[in-house]
């Protein structure tokens, strides 16, 4: 695959030499700093260039691209041939999703699918795409490390993953895998989206009397954070998080690589970062998001303040669960949101069910939220194996029209609302043949 992307690189330049270039990306963290890495990269070579941030690739979009531009996608575009085949202009593509389909004439791509390598995420091929084109791009390896965390690819490391770690002089440590790492422990147990634990997660009484009840220490007037910890407290509270679950959740769960780089000069926990990013761009400020990654002091301020709106936003989300429709069989459960939930979290609740232990592994959570005229849907899977979710996501579209795109345990597509029964019915209907398979 680096062989390749030599020649992507020597292409791409030949063909940007005399030609404006648009380049799309994805709106979650991955496809964000994916963006800021290419941005940076073609602001040090003198490129001209526009960049579009997109929550998907719809059919309207690609319709609109100018037709007198290099276009380049990145994080995204594997799944929408179909449309890019009929583009005129040259299109370059890296991308990491699964190939569906033929990869047409017009398109040069780099996506590690095609070259059986490890799994790679947006931002770290936009990285290697960087590096190629100069050594001194190595500055911006922090950005594929955001990238690989925020699309949960830091238990899959490989050789390319280890020299972009080491290009990024990252500190890595163990501890216990909830973030911030680097802020108080109270408001990481609260604003937890990675694991759910009853009465704690979403309280702030209960957060900080689990805090009190276990003995964990304060400094300077605030609790500890993870990285303060010491090995018996840590220990402690790791016992007592297991137990608090009481259900399938184990202790070696929860210990796993702390990743800590550079960021405002100012050690972070690269999760948090990561989270920050998302939030931005999920409440449709995706400039501030890129602004904050390529660190520019009044995006970080704009950024903390959304961060934290957005991080109440989840709170109240997962306290109107039990209030939503739903449609549950032993193997699945579809939520329906309706207008309740904002469509740019629903992604977020469904992962904190599925992560929430309420549910045996192998289900299959199905959430749903309105956006105007359309329906979000988030699917993922509980556990480490299961259904491919993209699979039955892409069978329901197929059907019923729509866009899709994700991984094997996590899916996500966009649907016209006046589909929502159709779309119910033949979800249940693919679920239960995806069932049957198994």
């Amino acid at each position: 695959m680096l062989k390749e992307l030599k020649n992507f690189v020597y292409e791409f330049l030949q063909e940007s030499e005399q030609k404006p270039i648009t380049v799309i990306s994805h709106n979650d963290t991955d496809g964000i700093t994916s963006a800021s890495i290419i941005a940076r990269t073609l602001q040090r070579i003198d490129k001209e260039f526009s960049l579009k941030i997109v929550k998907g690739l719809e059919e309207s979009i690609i319709k609109e691209l100018p037709e007198e531009h290099v276009i380049l996608f990145v994080d995204l575009a594997s799944n929408s041939f179909n449309y890019i085949k009929e583009i005129k202009n040259k299109v370059f593509i890296l991308d990491h999703h699964e190939i569906t389909s033929e990869i047409p004439k017009n398109v040069s791509i780099i996506n590690p699918h095609l070259f059986d390598e490890e799994e790679i995420s947006g931002a770290g091929l936009a990285y290697l795409f960087s590096k190629e084109i100069s050594e001194e791009n190595t500055d911006l390896a922090y950005l594929a490390i955001l990238g690989m965390v925020g699309d949960q690819m830091d238990k899959q490391i490989g050789k390319i993953y280890n020299q972009i770690i080491k290009d990024s002089k990252m500190e890595i440590r163990k501890g216990i895998v909830l973030y911030p790492a680097t802020r108080p422990l109270n408001k990481i147990l609260e604003y937890s989206s990675d694991i759910y634990i009853p009465g704690v997660t979403g309280s702030s009484q209960g957060s900080a009397e689990f805090l009190r009840d276990n003995g964990i220490g304060i400094i300077n007037k605030q609790y500890k954070s993870i990285i303060d910890l010491t090995e018996e407290e840590t220990s402690r509270l790791i016992t007592a998080i297991t137990l608090k679950r009481t259900d399938a959740g184990t202790a070696d769960e929860l210990i796993g690589n702390i990743y800590l780089i550079s960021f405002f000069n100012k050690l972070e926990d690269a999760r948090q970062v990561s989270a920050m990013v998302n939030a931005c761009s999920r409440n449709d400020e995706s400039g501030v998001a890129i602004g904050f990654c390529l660190q520019n002091k009044q995006s970080k301020e704009r950024a903390e303040k959304i961060y934290t709106k957005h991080k109440q936003n989840i709170v109240k989300a997962i306290n109107l669960i039990p209030e939503l429709k739903k449609i549950e069989q032993d193997k699945y459960i579809v939520i329906n949101a309706e207008d309740k939930i904002k469509d740019t979290l629903i992604g977020t609740i469904a992962s904190i069910i599925s992560n929430s232990r309420d549910y045996e592994a192998g289900k299959v959570i199905i959430a749903m939220a309105y956006n105007e005229d359309k329906i979000k849907v988030s699917a993922r899977m509980v556990g480490k194996s299961g259904k491919n979710v993209r699979e039955v996501l892409n069978n329901v579209i197929e059907i019923i029209g729509g866009e899709v795109g994700g991984h094997h345990a996590a899916a996500g597509c966009l649907i016209q609302r006046d589909k929502e029964k159709e779309f119910l019915e033949t979800l249940k209907k693919q679920l239960e043949i995806e069932l049957v398979k198994v």
